[in-house]
């Protein structure tokens, strides 16, 4: 079992190349395991590899994105968009965008040929983002295409416009590069079932054939995906075909990875106890992840539904001194010393550090406050009768961990207070995850990533949003009117000094009213071997963050 690193300092970079470059080519040869092979330890398996099908965060956008291209990218070492599928990124300075923020014209590439060997128009485009627009997929991201668009249309073989409903200013950001706008073969998928409404493809679910730099070779259940070197794509040529291995129990990452079976891991920070100064073995830090790590508070549960230990009443979480007191009472110093290895930052804003209109001088909870949350409690009528309430998470990561912290922070605050920590198996999560009415009072995760705001407030804050509906945030919005109205208003604005005026008067509001309790911001951070060249990770790409043809070894 791998033993968690609970010391406060913790070395950011381990760089082990110095022996390999000594080495002549041949004895390096003999010391690199699969040469012409990366491999990559997964920690879950996709249920999909359509995008259309795929759901945001979801194992399959792995795949989706090493094997699919989208009409603009996001490179390695920036968060600003990039051609792709489409030459240019449309703006109003080349016309691309019009003046009024409605029409977006993309020039697609000319001579891309997809894997099974059509030729890419900007039919094929069309095709891709109306098919996923019709099939509109419950578990899958469609509503992003949908919620936006309000027609789409082939000007000629090698232009594609869209007009949306209303102005955005996430549309590129937010829309254009997620993973269900990837462009898809019209060919393959009409030979193979076609579009039927509301259904998945069993075809397109199970097998995929895109643009990319790699095309999809095998699918062994419950064991490896396989990816072969696509030569003829458009761009720069992978180097190393790709084997996916599925599901690896943590312990088994980590040996794998020191025994050098695996190349590259999916890692949290509670492994760098167990990596440290491994012989072979480089951790790759730098920066912060997207997804903040938060606990959710339900204003929406359905009478009779909770846990039998629950002595909480329906409405605990409507009252804004409660989500406040649990806010000030979490020991953020031990949760990111502690299970994160030092491995991020505070931020109790749903506006990432790293991106467009994260304020950096907002009022934000970084420091636990034990008085203030007695205080709070106190003024709620908790203090002295007390309270036991459940948390949902999923068993054997940095989930379990931040609930155990604020098992620890709230239990120590005052005796007659208890949070059960329910860490279930992940399949058994998902199934009271995706319940509404969810029928726990708390659980804890970390969000979806994306490159702008808009989708971190439609989703986690709006009172009509995603998780608003869901929560019941309606319920305990002090103004929930003005919280609406302002998250609506930056959508539309496309004057970015006003747009993040209207952000920074969201999360003041927002720190006094929060919804979330969010433990941490957490770093970058990934093992692999120092035989692999090229390395690079950038979190606005799907989890585990790393795009498989920029590396060789």
């Amino acid at each position: 079992m791998i033993q968690l690193n609970w010391r406060t300092g913790i070395a950011g970079l381990f760089a082990g190349t110095g022996i390999a470059l000594s080495m002549t080519a041949s004895s390096l040869a003999q010391e690199i395991n699969n040469p012409g092979l990366l491999v990559h330890a997964a920690d879950d398996e996709p249920t999909t590899l359509d995008p259309a099908q795929v759901e945001p965060g979801e194992g399959g956008e792995t795949v989706i994105l090493q094997v699919y291209d989208r009409l603009l990218d996001i490179g390695p070492a920036s968060p600003e968009l990039i051609p792709s599928l489409a030459t240019k990124v449309p703006s109003t300075d080349n016309g691309l965008i019009s003046e009024d923020g409605m029409i977006y014209t993309f020039p697609i590439r000319g001579g891309v040929i997809f894997h099974d060997g059509s030729e890419l128009t900007a039919h094929d485009v069309k095709y891709s983002w109306d098919r996923a627009m019709a099939m509109d997929l419950p578990e899958g991201n469609a509503g992003a295409l949908i919620d936006a668009i309000d027609s789409t249309d082939v000007v000629d073989d090698y232009t594609f416009r869209v007009a949306l409903k209303e102005p955005s200013a996430s549309f590129l950001n937010s829309v254009v590069v997620s993973m269900v706008a990837s462009i898809v073969s019209e060919d393959a998928v009409e030979a193979n079932g076609g579009i039927q409404a509301g259904s998945p493809n069993t075809f397109m679910a199970g097998n995929m054939v895109g643009t990319g730099p790699y095309k999809f070779a095998a699918w062994n259940r419950n064991e490896n995906i396989q990816l072969e070197v696509f030569d003829a794509y458009w761009g720069d040529n992978a180097n190393l075909d790709v084997r996916i291995e599925i599901g690896g129990d943590p312990d088994v990452r980590v040996l794998g990875l020191r025994a050098g079976e695996f190349d590259t891991v999916e890692t949290d920070p509670s492994f760098i106890a167990d990596l440290e100064g491994a012989e072979g073995v480089t951790i790759y830090s730098g920066g912060l992840l997207l997804e903040p790590l938060h606990i959710g508070f339900n204003l929406n549960i359905p009478e009779s539904a909770l846990p039998d230990e629950d002595t909480i009443p329906a409405n605990f979480f409507h009252d804004p001194r409660v989500r406040q007191a649990f806010n000030y009472a979490f020991d953020y110093e031990a949760f990111l010393n502690g299970p994160l290895a030092g491995y991020g930052e505070f931020n109790s804003h749903y506006i990432p550090i790293g991106i467009f209109g994260h304020d950096e001088n907002a009022p934000r909870f970084a420091a636990q406050d034990l008085a203030k949350a007695e205080e709070l409690f106190r003024d709620a009528g908790y203090w002295d009768e007390g309270f036991s309430v459940s948390v949902i998470t999923e068993e054997g990561n940095l989930f379990a961990l931040m609930c155990l912290v604020l098992k620890d922070s709230i239990e120590k605050l005052n005796p007659k207070f208890r949070i059960n920590v329910l860490a279930v198996a992940e399949s058994v999560f998902d199934d009271a995850h995706s319940q509404n009415p969810l029928e726990y009072a708390m659980w804890a995760k970390n969000a979806d990533p994306a490159a702008d705001p808009d989708f971190y407030m439609q989703a986690y804050i709006h009172p009509d949003g995603e998780w608003g509906e869901v929560h019941g945030f309606s319920n305990g919005y002090r103004d929930g009117e003005a919280v609406a109205s302002l998250i609506d208003q930056a959508a539309v604005e496309l004057d970015p000094g006003k747009r993040a005026a209207i952000y920074s008067e969201l999360q003041t509001l927002l720190y006094e009213d929060p919804m979330w309790l969010i433990a941490a911001q957490e770093g970058v951070v990934m093992a692999h071997r120092d035989w692999l060249k090229g390395f690079a990770m950038q979190p606005l790409w799907p989890r585990p963050s790393l795009k498989f043809a920029l590396f060789n070894k």
